[in-house]
């Protein structure tokens, strides 16, 4: 199962934890307790990067979204799929640009 490949790729990063989330009703990434992300199902996670990191890595919110369909563009939010293993690799390096924006934000 690809989100177990993912969460495996992460366990390794202090101060990220997997837990239940208030928000979606599904499993959610929280660093450092505040959560930024959360699977919607086993190969698709919505992701809090901000929309600058968004446009920088050029990536685009899915026209076949069933969970946010009305997303705006300028959200900070985006859902990222992953179906292969190097989406696996591409996703968690999302997740690292994630974090890293939450603790520039922090200081």
């Amino acid at each position: 199962m690809l989100k177990q490949e993912l969460l495996k790729a992460l366990a390794s990063i202090e101060g990220l934890t997997a837990e239940p989330s208030a928000v979606s009703g599904g499993i959610a990434l929280f660093f450092r307790g505040c959560e930024f992300a959360h699977f919607h199902n086993d190969n698709e996670l919505d992701l809090r990067l901000t929309k600058k990191v968004i446009q920088a890595q050029g990536i685009a919110h899915p026209t076949d979204s069933t969970h946010h369909p009305d997303r705006s563009p300028s959200s900070p939010w985006i859902e990222v799929r992953f179906t292969k293993e190097s989406e696996v690799e591409r996703t968690a390096e999302l997740i690292k640009l994630a974090i890293a924006q939450l603790m520039m934000a922090t200081k």
